[in-house]
């Protein structure tokens, strides 16, 4: 299967660029992850912090 593969692989050309643009396209996922994070109120992070220490009644649906 793997000789399939790189044989597969070794006849496209300028294959070598694509390892690059998965690697620009998750960097700039992260960045732009890590600045909504930061843009985010002190409430909303408060909010999100307290929601696996919320209870609920047993029989209670999830509220989704």
């Amino acid at each position: 299967m793997l000789k399939f593969i790189r044989n597969y692989a070794d006849k496209v050309e300028n294959i070598d660029i694509f390892p690059l643009i998965g690697l620009v396209i998750f960097v700039v996922f992260f960045i732009l992850m890590l600045i909504y994070v930061k843009k985010m109120s002190r409430e909303d992070i408060n909010e999100l912090s307290q929601l696996p220490l919320d209870l609920q009644e047993p029989n209670q649906p999830l509220n989704l």
